[in-house]
């Protein structure tokens, strides 16, 4: 079974990331969280970026304030596809700092990057790679992305 790599950069992270865990819990994808530092643990961040693939990690979503380096740095050591969450923390620019660190990445190194705070967002989207190869995945998002319609097209105004 395909799994996701939720990684962050710290313990003050994971209000935002637990939406990512929530949503990739209610398609059934197995995931596995911790704390990677890019800078505080960089040996620990280049040996989970170098090995995630031999672990049986199809996607990792990553999330980080501040500076934000964390994705990029993952997403330069690992032939998986990254998705960054940019957060907005106490030290950072109102999230600019982050949403631009993991934005703007050079050419060979794409990282995916979804809203400020946007973990729900990069749960789905790993979902949906993972539903590429995975049918009963594809299944499960488009009943999701069809509550979605139902819900809107139930609400009514007067």
């Amino acid at each position: 079974m395909a799994k996701v790599g939720i990684i962050m950069g710290s313990k003050s992270d994971l209000p935002i990331m637990q939406e990512a865990i929530d949503i990739l819990n209610e398609f059934g994808i197995e995931n596995h969280a911790e704390i990677v530092s890019a800078h505080r643990t960089p040996e620990k961040m280049m040996e989970y970026g170098k090995n995630a693939h031999n672990k049986g990690f199809s996607v990792i979503i990553a999330g980080a304030g501040g500076a934000a380096h964390l994705p990029g740095m993952i997403a330069s050591i690992t032939p998986l596809p990254v998705i960054g969450v940019p957060v907005k923390s106490r030290n950072s620019i109102d999230g600019w700092d982050s949403v631009l660190s993991i934005l703007q990445m050079p050419g060979g190194v794409p990282v995916a990057t979804v809203a400020l705070n946007g973990a729900k967002n990069a749960g789905i989207l790993a979902a949906k790679i993972i539903g590429t190869k995975k049918p009963e995945i594809l299944n499960k998002i488009v009943k999701y992305k069809q509550s979605l319609k139902d819900k809107v097209l139930k609400d009514k105004i007067n």
